[in-house]
């Protein structure tokens, strides 16, 4: 695409709203019973209902229900208790009943809201428009035989839940963190799985331009199925350029449905973008109406768990975190709960928060593994943060040499593998104060620096008597014998 000049950008205002599809981890399908899993073989888990045949009525799936609320509280929703179901009427070779039944005039949550921060410190509130329940349609493999598309109806009839925002997202990383909360919400949640390389949460984005001040919407384009928070970001990016341009062109933007290709980050036209009428909505004659009860509501938001936004705020209040390390803790669900079970076995909060950032996030992204196979437990790296913390060993030392072995041998007590390498700090290290001479008489030009006002060269001393002595002394001691004899 021709490129467009900055000072012509700087005129428009981008204006977004998502909608995105979660798919619920139920074991069994939103209308019939067969299996939800993901992984089977072509159309086995496929039933009459699910292909809608002659005489099979659907029953609603208690489950989907339950977390639907759930995602609708932890997003600030109403809940109706009223709630309805209808049928939108299109045809796909993947769509085996010729509808997907779904929520049009009574979803099930609505009027609710996510608050999000860039990394400017912009804050950003982003309205949700509704969340309703509906079934999913199968899948067209187009890449499996040179002739014909195949069809695989095994996602068909798996419950989604479509979390439709207000058009309030203003930029493409405000986008990214909106869809990147919804994930993180729904994997807290435990309703979904979070994996947008297996299709879990889907995202469609409907992207327009205004002049900055107008009140007036431009004419959206709605891009389809972008499957991860990158591609979420790129598309709206081009998308942004692009109408613009057509805009500075004179050129009127129509209103359609376009398709994103990953490789070349470009957008295509995939088809004139449908209204509500094209759908023919009716109501679904074969459900009777949801009647929900506030006790029902209750109960279930009092079995919700932590969310993020409350973890970051009991970390930062009362174990004296910073707002960055909250949010680096809490960005996944289980390396917060092994956090929350590092912080039963000690006090020093802080020494935790930089184990897990540092040395233990390092491990696991240089061994593309997650927490949950990490192998030393919550309460052995809490042994070794107490020993460091009692002066029987430094951070070096724990990091480079006890860590490692740890590694191998996670069942066994830090003590025992700090004396088994030798590295248990002496507190009366035989030679110390000769050690520290010799150290000073190899550098004289840098004693006569320090005396000369340079102080930074104590740490050139430092890790010169730290070496020699294998770490077996405690660095505060060592530090104010060289001071002091710096001093004389």
């Amino acid at each position: 695409m021709t490129a467009i000049a900055d000072s012509l950008l700087e005129k428009y205002e981008l204006v977004v709203g998502l909608e995105t599809h979660v798919q619920l981890s139920t074991l069994s399908k939103i209308f019939s019973t067969d299996s939800a899993g993901f992984g089977a073989n072509p159309n086995e888990h496929v039933n009459p209902v699910t292909v809608g045949l002659p005489g099979t009525l659907p029953k609603l799936n208690g489950k989907v229900v339950e977390y639907a609320i759930k995602m609708g509280l932890a997003t600030n929703c109403k809940i109706n208790l009223e709630n309805h179901f209808d049928r939108k009427n299109y045809f796909y070779a993947d769509l085996p009943k010729g509808f997907q039944t779904t929520q049009d005039s009574k979803p099930i949550c609505i009027e609710g809201y996510l608050d999000i921060k860039t990394k400017s410190g912009k804050e950003a509130h982003i309205r949700i428009n509704r969340i309703h329940m509906e079934d999913d349609a199968g899948k067209s493999m187009h890449d499996q035989d040179p002739v014909d598309s195949l069809i695989d109806l095994n996602r068909a009839g798996v419950p989604l839940i479509e979390i439709v925002s207000e058009p309030d997202i203003r930029s493409a990383e405000e986008a990214a963190l909106y869809l990147g909360e919804i994930r993180k919400l729904v994997k807290y949640l435990d309703i979904c799985d979070g994996n947008m390389e297996e299709g879990s949460i889907r995202c469609d984005a409907n992207i327009s331009v205004r002049l900055k001040g107008s009140e007036q919407y431009g004419n959206r384009c709605e891009v389809k199925n972008l499957n991860s928070v990158r591609n979420l970001q790129r598309a709206i990016e081009h998308e942004y350029i692009r109408q613009v341009k057509l805009i500075e062109d004179g050129i009127y933007i129509e209103q359609n449905t376009l398709n994103f290709d990953a490789n070349t980050g470009i957008t295509s036209l995939l088809r004139s973008k449908e209204t509500a009428n094209d759908y023919r909505y009716f109501p679904e004659p074969d459900l009777t109406p949801l009647v929900l009860s506030e006790q029902y509501i209750e109960e279930l938001l009092s079995q919700l768990p932590e969310l993020p936004e409350k973890k970051v705020k009991r970390y930062v209040n009362d174990l004296n975190l910073s707002e960055y390390d909250a949010y680096v803790l809490t960005s996944e669900k289980e390396l917060a709960e092994y956090f929350d079970e590092l912080t039963k076995v000690t006090s020093n909060y802080k020494a935790a928060a930089n184990w897990m950032m540092g040395t233990v996030k390092s491990y696991l992204n240089s061994n593309s593994i997650s927490i949950t196979e990490f192998t030393i437990k919550p309460k052995v790296l809490g042994q070794l943060i107490a020993l460091i913390d009692s002066g029987k060993i430094n951070n070096s030392v724990a990091s480079q040499q006890v860590f490692p072995a740890l590694l191998d041998n996670p069942n066994s007590s830090v003590e025992s593998i700090a004396k088994q390498l030798n590295v248990l700090i002496d507190e009366c290290v035989d030679g110390l104060d000769d050690l520290i001479t010799e150290v000073l008489n190899k550098y004289p030009d840098k004693v006569k620096e320090y005396h000369n006002g340079k102080k930074g060269v104590v740490g050139l001393f430092m890790g010169e008597i730290m070496k020699k002595s294998k770490g077996k002394i405690n660095p505060q001691d060592a530090n104010k014998l060289v001071l002091q004899k710096l001093e004389k």
